[in-house]
């Protein structure tokens, strides 16, 4: 079974370089063999379930050896999985799949700058209206929510 650790590390900085417990956060992720997406606001991490819970306590001290003061952590199983087979696309999933084949792939395959024209793109036709987008659209960017809400308040 696949699980996902979304997590962040405190404080925040603003601008400039990401702080070190943060990296070093990322990089016992890394080092435990999981997927990990680095954003400015938060760390999602993917793998085997065993591996990833395996790995969580290196990932604490990590931050915590880092000068993190707060380390927030959230578990879930990716949004594929909990979805009920066979059950009908959702008007979002439909916006996801037009911005595919216009931009011919699928979303998570994008580079960075694809990814965030993806974003402008979903954003202009009211995606973002609807209920639940942003975390929808993250999981099939492969990016956690933050980093599409960072993207969608990049200028264009």
């Amino acid at each position: 079974m696949e699980l996902e650790a979304e997590f962040t590390t405190e404080p925040f900085r603003g601008e400039g370089e990401p702080p070190e417990h943060a990296v070093l956060a990322r990089t016992a992720a890394e080092q435990a063999g999981l997927s990990v997406d680095f954003g400015p606001l938060g760390t999602t991490a993917r793998g085997d379930a065993d591996a990833l819970l395996d790995a969580l306590p290196a990932i604490a001290r990590a931050a915590l050896a880092g000068g993190a003061s707060r380390l927030t952590l959230q578990l879930s199983t990716p949004a594929a999985a909990r979805e009920p087979a066979g059950a009908p696309p959702t008007t979002l999933e439909r916006l996801i799949t037009e911005v595919e084949r216009e931009l011919g792939t699928r979303l998570a395959d994008l580079d960075r700058p694809g990814k965030q024209r993806a974003v402008r793109l979903l954003e202009e036709r009211g995606a973002f209206a609807m209920r639940k987008a942003a975390p929808t659209v993250a999981e099939a960017l492969g990016v956690t929510r933050f980093t599409v809400y960072n993207y969608l308040n990049r200028e264009p």
